[in-house]
């Protein structure tokens, strides 16, 4: 399309120069802007004096041109990036009357060429500024629009591989907002599970709590030591050992090893005394002992599933912050997308829909990125439960970026790892230790019939009393009591159905472990397979970043060169976006299913194996 230069009513006594560029604006004009092609270095052979400003469409501070008129020295803010060459021209009181002497401008490798229209003189009420400056237009329609698609990041080749510096940069948002924030990485993390961890030290003390238990068993059948006193006063009638009804009035009186003594009696509560049923002396200390065993068995498992759970939340923190990352880059693309599609609506290279649309746009990354900051906060709050910390502080993860940690070789087959969790994990021996003590209580209640409940006591103290208030006659006192008894329980039926009831326990016990052995396969074989398939989603999602890293760069090079609109660069926005996204999924759940292996293996995370 070939520019216009507008034609005004001609007046006598000074001539002016205007500049027009849409042909819609001069209709039936006669004199046309004509322009070609030149290439950068035949134009930099022509001196010319810098005297057109870059932006004629931007107000700024004004300059005196030489006809004597207020000109605009305009300079836009690429002005560094696109460079516009200068127009030679000559002041109109040195160009001859009738004579016709070509002037060029160059924009953007476009050069036209200018003539001089013979004009009269504007009346001095409208010899203002602002009217010359409305005579000024853009000359060349790709002129803004080249240089707004400067403003355009380019986005780093390499995905999520960023320095210290710019992850601080893109994520210190959540770091900034609160004053108490607390630096961590995954081996400090793990470092933080131990026996001041609630869940940890719960299960550390029923341990103790058990084998307190098996100690308690072992002295079953040692005596208890019952010092003490007693004092007894009758008033009224007694019945002697002959059966004869006598009132009498006494007193007596016991101290020492031994207390509770009245008359002719033993010793009720003696000083030195073992009481226990044989059968529970003889089974109590393996039946505490296999408890002791499982809940040992169950304080590992504790510590592992901890370990696993911290590691989980660690990276549910990492992806967060890595997510936040990816948007905030996206929010920055689309945001020089979104001033390169104004500008180019604003020159009528594009439609205003386009804008909007863009603008919408900008709104839901907004959206985005507000949930991703939700995101790192929930996180953050998670991983503080998961370690007992203080849920003020925020955590921030040390790590830079996300990498594929590799705790179990991918060589390894599925039935080697199969058989190392069966013999390693802590839940499986916790519940064979529950079928050992469970048999151990069939066999208690087995013989329970046949093993006698012991008593024996002995008994060394101070014994008085008599008649009336009187206590006298005090003197030393020995007793020694041995008892045996046999029980059968309501006439043998109560002994039936104790075994019956004990055996459905121990047959509960052994299918409670059999469901454990299945679970424990799976549970390997489950981690197994996630390893293996999210291994090979990494190096698809890294194509994919490949992919789309050049469509973006591409699609915004055609922009750059005036082909097509920006709007069409958005989709390729998007799916550097969900490729960046992707990948991160990918490299997050394939550690997750590592530290799921490890665990299934019966294996804790220890924080060297992961650094």
């Amino acid at each position: 399309m070939s520019n216009q230069i507008e034609n005004r009513p001609a007046a006598p006594q000074t001539a002016q120069t205007s500049y027009f560029a849409n042909q819609a604006e001069a209709p039936g004009n006669s004199r046309y802007l004509t322009g070609g092609k030149v290439s950068l270095p035949q134009l930099a052979q022509t001196p010319v004096e810098p005297k057109v400003p870059a932006d004629p469409l931007r107000p700024a501070k004004s300059i005196k041109s030489k006809w004597g008129q207020s000109s605009n020295n305009l300079d836009h803010p690429q002005s560094n990036i696109t460079q516009i060459q200068p127009v030679g021209h000559r002041d109109a009181a040195e160009v001859e009357s009738g004579t016709s002497e070509d002037a060029t401008l160059t924009i953007n490798g476009q050069i036209y060429r200018l003539e001089r229209i013979e004009k009269s003189q504007l009346p001095e009420d409208e010899k203002s500024e602002s009217e010359f400056r409305q005579q000024i237009q853009l000359v060349g329609k790709n002129a803004q629009v080249k240089a707004a698609a400067q403003t355009i990041p380019t986005p780093a080749p390499l995905p999520l591989d960023v320095t210290e510096g710019n992850q601080l940069e893109l994520t210190g948002y959540s770091k900034t907002s609160s004053a108490n924030y607390m630096q961590m990485n995954l081996p400090t993390a793990l470092s933080m599970v131990g026996g001041q961890h609630p869940a940890v030290g719960f299960a550390q003390w029923r341990v103790q709590e058990a084998y307190a238990q098996l100690d308690r068993a072992n002295v079953l059948w040692l005596p208890s030591i019952q010092p003490g006193f007693s004092f007894h006063n009758h008033d009224g009638n007694y019945q002697a050992s002959n059966g004869a009804i006598v009132d009498v009035n006494r007193n007596s009186f016991q101290f020492g090893l031994g207390s509770g003594a009245t008359g002719a009696g033993t010793t009720p509560r003696p000083g030195i005394v073992a009481q226990f049923h044989l059968a529970d002396a003889l089974f109590q200390p393996e039946i505490a002992e296999k408890t002791a065993w499982a809940r040992g068995h169950a304080a590992n498992g504790v510590v592992n599933e901890q370990l696993l759970r911290v590691s989980l939340a660690y990276m549910n923190l990492l992806e967060a912050e890595q997510d936040l990352r990816i948007v905030l880059e996206s929010r920055e693309r689309t945001l020089g997308l979104s001033k390169l599609t104004e500008d180019f609506a604003a020159t009528g290279q594009g439609l205003q829909a386009d804008a909007d649309r863009l603008r919408t746009e900008l709104q839901l990354i907004e959206n985005r990125v507000a949930m991703a900051h939700e995101n790192v906060d929930v996180a953050s709050a998670r991983l503080a439960e998961a370690l007992s910390l203080d849920a003020c502080q925020q955590i921030v993860p040390m790590d830079v970026t996300v990498l594929p940690i590799d705790l179990v070789s991918l060589e390894t087959e599925k039935c080697c790892l199969i058989s190392t969790g069966l013999s390693n994990r802590p839940e499986l021996k916790e519940a064979q230790a529950l079928v050992a003590a469970a048999n151990e209580q069939y066999k208690r209640q087995k013989y329970a019939p046949f093993v006698p409940s012991v008593l024996l006591g002995f008994s060394t103290s101070g014994f008085g009393g008599g008649l009336g208030n009187s206590i006298n006659n005090n003197d030393n006192r020995l007793d020694f009591d041995a008892l045996l008894s046999w029980e059968v329980r309501n006439l043998g039926f109560g002994e039936g159905a104790a075994r019956r009831e004990q055996e459905s326990r121990y047959q509960q016990a052994k299918f409670s472990k059999v469901r454990i052995l299945d679970q424990v396969a799976r549970e390997v074989s489950e981690a197994h397979s996630q390893v293996l398939h999210r291994a090979g989603r990494i190096r698809i999602t890294q194509k994919a970043i490949e992919s789309a890293q050049n469509s973006y760069e591409r699609n915004l090079s055609r922009i750059r060169d005036g082909q097509g609109l920006p709007l069409e660069v958005l989709q390729s926005v998007r799916a550097l976006e969900d490729a960046r996204r992707a990948y991160l999924e990918a490299v997050i759940e394939y550690n997750e299913a590592q530290f799921q292996l490890q665990w299934a293996l019966g294996w804790p995370i220890h924080a060297h194996d992961v650094t």
